[in-house]
């Protein structure tokens, strides 16, 4: 496995949140896609939600990224005073990526089936039978 990292949902402020993470922890930000950037026929992204974060990453450290997103209108509001985080796993392969996600998903609510996304990486998201969130990814391109 390469890492384990905080993964925050946000209600619409997750690029305001992360400046100011950026401004207390230093760094650059490694990715920052929107919404909107992801839309297409198959994937249609409301007006109201374009500009919202769909991935923002801090690195802290040499091996910890911070990551989050803002949810979309159509999900729901998070409830700040609730659980409002995953736990992200980056995956050496598509076989530990499976192994991972089959595993820690076994008796819990997918709420993504595992497999190829839109922003090029293969990826799943489920809450296990204890009620954690996790999202397990593998991304053949990263370079860490």
């Amino acid at each position: 496995m390469r890492t384990i990292n905080p993964w925050i949902n946000f209600n619409g402020n997750a690029e305001e949140a992360f400046t100011f993470y950026k401004s207390v922890f230093g760094g650059e930000f490694t990715r920052i896609i929107r919404l909107g950037d992801l839309s297409s026929p198959e994937f249609p992204v409301a007006e109201n939600d374009a500009n919202k974060i769909m991935h923002i990453a801090l690195p802290l450290g040499k091996h910890n990224v911070l990551i989050a997103n803002d949810v979309p209108e159509f999900m729901g509001r998070v409830n700040e005073s609730e659980n409002r985080s995953k736990i992200s796993v980056s995956a050496e392969s598509r076989a530990e990526a499976d192994k991972i996600f089959n595993g820690l998903s076994a008796g819990g609510d997918v709420e993504g089936p595992i497999g190829d996304t839109y922003w090029g990486t293969y990826a799943g998201m489920f809450r296990d039978k204890y009620g954690i969130e996790w999202i397990v990814e593998f991304d053949a391109n990263y370079n860490g």
